[in-house]
């Protein structure tokens, strides 16, 4: 079965930001091939979507949330989504970078109240 890929437009400015975030540090070349690449890893979630594991996320949300890692080293992103089988689609929900913390809790503080 094929799925229908949504990108939320969340999703698609995180991928834009990443985008100018490494063209900072590496050659126009380079940047171009991360999002050529991250493009076509987020589209090959149009077949077999569920081979992806539960996203760090998932224990927060009442739908599954999955993940996609893309790239390598400081460059490595997480893809994560949920997958609507009545659709059927995939719904890209955010691009993150590997190390950012996980959606949907708060920042600790080290304060005690």
């Amino acid at each position: 079965m094929n799925y229908e890929i949504e990108l939320s437009s969340i999703a698609e400015a995180e991928a834009d930001n990443a985008f100018l975030q490494i063209s900072k540090f590496t050659s126009s070349d380079n940047a171009k091939r991360w999002y050529t690449g991250l493009l076509k890893a987020i589209e090959s979630l149009s077949t077999m979507p569920n081979r992806c594991p539960l996203a760090r996320e998932n224990e927060y949300f009442s739908q599954e949330i999955r993940q996609l890692l893309y790239g390598r080293g400081r460059n490595s992103y997480r893809v994560i989504f949920t997958v609507l089988e009545s659709t059927p689609a995939v719904r890209i929900l955010h691009i993150r970078h590997a190390s950012q913390q996980v959606t949907g809790t708060q920042p600790e503080s080290g304060e005690e109240d």
